[in-house]
């Protein structure tokens, strides 16, 4: 059985539904909750010591990181806090470093997904220190008075430690077609031409490495996982609709226009505030909404005619 991790980021009650707010507001609302998570996870009452035995003068010179750990597979197993404790000057200085430092040298039962190391991959995010961030290419607090937490990436299922189950998060990828489609027959082996100005629209878009930090971080994402499409695949389906090698804009903002695929956005812009790559998928989903409404409206006023 798989765990959905909703104790580490507690659900708020306001956003729900397709019911809009005011956008100031509920921002100011999903801080107030982010601020109460972080001190309840820093309040949480079952921490396992891996080394006991470490006195207090050696642990106020290293670093304390609190991962949570947790194998769903083992039935006499259940969520928890391990506490590491790692001297700063033997690792480089982001997060990821930290964790393999951890598995290679105090507990290689660790699980967690890394790859590429250069923030390229997308691998390895996870929740640091109430966050969510590729851990390769975000720096530790050196601050050795205050322990850093690791969690895996909110509201997601749990397959083991800092795994989480993506089966979803893909499956809603595909559904967009995320590639070039085209009705007019390709001549030769030319390579379909963009002016600079067309190839400008796709900057900031196809940088996305597909991490899932925006979605997850996402409010309306956390109640509607099965029907609201989330940041990052909306930002990835606006990519292809702005590209002007691709023909089938119309088709593709037809299927993003039903359900709440796309609507269940509240525009709170955490997504934007929480990219690792500092991308800004609010905005594009903003231009996004706005070509589905005008697509909208041109399908009324032709069916009139």
């Amino acid at each position: 059985m798989l765990q959905r991790l909703s104790t580490i980021i507690r659900r708020p009650i306001f956003w729900h539904g397709t019911h809009h707010h005011d956008s100031n507001d509920a921002t100011k609302r999903l801080f107030d909750t982010v601020s109460s998570t972080v001190k309840g996870i820093q309040q949480i009452n079952y921490v396992v010591e891996h080394d006991p035995k470490l006195t207090a003068e050696e642990k106020s010179k290293m670093k304390q990181f609190l991962i949570y750990r947790y194998d769903p597979a083992d039935e006499n197993d259940f969520p928890k806090y391990v506490s590491y404790y790692v001297d700063l000057k033997k690792i480089p200085p982001m997060y990821l470093d930290a964790l393999l430092y951890i598995k290679d040298n105090y507990d290689s039962s660790l699980s967690l997904r890394r790859s590429c190391r250069e923030g390229i991959c997308g691998s390895c995010s996870m929740n640091c220190n109430g966050l969510h961030k590729l851990a390769c290419i975000h720096a530790i607090d050196t601050d050795l008075t205050q322990p850093a937490y690791i969690t895996p990436l909110g509201h997601m299922f749990v397959v083991k430690d800092l795994v989480v189950d993506m089966t979803n998060f893909y499956t809603q990828y595909k559904t967009i077609d995320p590639y070039l489609k085209r009705k007019t027959p390709k001549e030769g082996n030319k390579e379909y031409i963009q002016s600079v100005e067309d190839r400008k629209l796709l900057d900031g878009l196809y940088e996305c490495v597909l991490c899932a930090c925006c979605s997850t971080s996402c409010p309306s994402y956390w109640w509607h996982p099965d029907r609201y499409l989330g940041p990052a695949v909306l930002m990835q389906a606006y990519r292809w609709i702005v590209d002007s090698r691709d023909e089938y804009t119309d088709e593709r903002l037809e299927k993003l226009a039903e359900d709440v695929k796309v609507e269940d956005c509240q525009n709170i812009g955490m997504c934007s505030f929480t990219c690792p790559k500092g991308l800004d998928p609010q905005r594009s989903m903003n231009h996004l909404m706005k070509l589905i409404e005008e697509y909208k409206e041109r399908k009324i006023a032709s069916a009139t005619l």
